[in-house]
């Protein structure tokens, strides 16, 4: 657990350092490093899933098929899970007993900066090595990320965004415990369909950032879990 431990660390100093930092900006500058962190989130998603498509023997197709089909067949899951409502009611009792009842905002740095630090292959692989090996160095390397990313987050979203290392803790907590039954299952078919499919959804954190909330999120998060069973399938994407 100790890359967990040192990513959670990360993700509230950098989120204490911001909500400080956010107290001196006037509200166009919080405004301007909001834009600043969408157009950010939208090349760390573009950056990964074209690292993926453009591999032609993974993916025949660039993996185009492969995204639409688990964002349909997952968004419909999704909706019908209603996840991002489950999302902002956590958020919502998160703010209620953190005394933050008053802030407006609250619940969409939460939501919004959980998903950005939970959703991709950094998460998973390092917490699968972490259980495994006891080798935390990629999720050190990503709490270095996440400490920056949550800390620009929280200067401009508020401090909802410090919350978002429960999740993070929780989830990266779960697989290293599970790793040995894990990682089996991940193999590097696997982890190449699930990077594409989790960095589509970080460019969708970054639309709606930049753009306000144009799409539900956390309602396309069943995407990933089919994106690693459509590995299985005697098919290529």
């Amino acid at each position: 657990m100790t890359g967990t431990l040192i990513n959670t660390g990360a993700i509230i100093i950098g989120g204490l350092g911001g909500i400080l930092f956010g107290k001196r900006l006037l509200p166009r500058h919080q405004e301007t490093l909001t834009m600043a962190c969408g157009v950010g989130t939208l090349f760390i998603g573009i950056a990964g899933a074209m690292e993926y498509m453009l591999r032609n023997t993974l993916f025949p197709s660039g993996g185009s098929m492969l995204v639409v089909i688990c964002l349909a067949l997952g968004g419909f899951l999704g909706e019908v899970l209603n996840l991002e409502h489950l999302f902002e009611r956590f958020g919502e009792w998160l703010k209620q007993k953190t005394g933050n009842a008053r802030d407006s905002g609250f619940v969409s740095g939460f939501v919004t900066a959980s998903l950005t630090v939970c959703i991709g292959a950094m998460a998973i692989v390092g917490a699968l090595e972490d259980g495994i090996s006891g080798d935390w160095s990629i999720l050190g390397a990503k709490a270095v990320l996440d400490l920056i990313i949550v800390m620009v987050m929280s200067a401009s979203l508020g401090k909802g965004c410090v919350f978002s290392a429960i999740p993070v803790f929780l989830w990266e907590g779960v697989l290293t415990l599970l790793a040995g039954y894990l990682r089996p299952i991940l193999t590097d078919q696997a982890m190449g369909y699930l990077s594409l499919v989790g960095n589509v959804l970080i460019f969708c954190v970054g639309i709606n950032l930049i753009w306000g909330k144009k799409i539900r999120v956390a309602n396309l998060l069943p995407a990933v879990a089919l994106a690693v069973l459509a590995s299985f399938l005697p098919l290529q994407f």
